[in-house]
């Protein structure tokens, strides 16, 4: 009689050595995945929101074929603003009620970016239903010099006045205050200009450069882009919010308040 192999097919258990690969490259997978799958959701927050600043810029477009000027920023008590009103300054705030709310589909409210919404823990707000973004309000949604329509509307600026394309319309927006982020809705220029130019002084920021440093930009020609974070002294904060540590700040040149001023000489 020969001899005959034994063969064992009874189930084998893996070795410390194996299961210790098999552990090393979950862990290296999901190291690969976790920042892919980040991604994902990042573009699709930032594709959302970009669809969002889009639509802002053509019911802006809109109201100003209608009326022969764009939407008015506020008016001079306060209680209405473009993405929504009060009847008085001791009632609450209707999103849906503001000067661009025709224009807005049949909700009448600004769609809110989906980061933005994680983001704020503030339950100060000075209005809700911007969205997280802001308008242009020192030179599209107003001008310069503060004037108000007999209704008490801003007097808002007119397409033939804007004379560069590349002028700032709407973007994403917020406020420090204290050590949380709450809605804001205005993009304000890198310098207060009260009439004569930009002044020299500094608001408080309120770009947010939201998305990995950058910030969504709706221009006057509709288009949408995420431009960068460039370092700017900022001006005081008079909540105690800290303006750099919340990721606000500026992007462009300054010269002539850069890309909010459609009466630039520069680029």
């Amino acid at each position: 009689m020969g001899l005959h192999r034994i063969r064992d097919d009874s189930p084998r258990g893996f070795t410390l050595l194996e299961l210790l690969a098999v552990v090393s490259m979950g862990g290296i997978l999901v190291a690969i995945l976790i920042p892919v799958l980040g991604d994902i959701r990042m573009s699709a927050q930032m594709a959302q929101s970009g669809s969002n600043l889009r639509q802002l810029a053509i019911a802006n477009h809109t109201h100003a074929l209608d009326h022969g000027h764009f939407a008015p920023a506020d008016d001079r008590w306060n209680d209405q603003r473009w993405h929504g009103a009060r009847a008085s300054a001791s009632a609450p705030f209707d999103p849906t009620r503001g000067y661009l709310a025709d224009y807005l589909g049949t909700s009448r409210r600004v769609m809110a970016c989906p980061l933005f919404e994680r983001m704020t823990t503030s339950e100060r707000a000075f209005e809700v239903g911007t969205g997280g973004y802001g308008y242009n309000s020192a030179y599209i949604g107003g001008l310069p010099a503060q004037e108000w329509n007999s209704d008490g509307s801003r007097k808002a600026a007119r397409p033939e006045q804007i004379h560069q394309v590349k002028t700032v319309m709407f973007t994403t927006t917020a406020y420090a205050i204290g050590d949380s982020l709450q809605e804001y809705a205005y993009s304000e220029p890198p310098f207060w200009d009260f009439g004569a130019g930009p002044s020299g002084l500094r608001p408080s920021p309120s770009v947010h450069f939201r998305f990995r440093d950058r910030a969504l930009v709706a221009w006057y020609d509709g288009h949408v882009s995420a431009e960068a974070r460039l370092p700017r002294q900022v001006g005081t904060n008079p909540h105690g919010g800290d303006a750099e540590a919340h990721g606000l700040g500026w992007f462009g040149p300054d010269a002539e308040n850069g890309y909010w001023n459609p009466a630039r000489t520069g680029p």
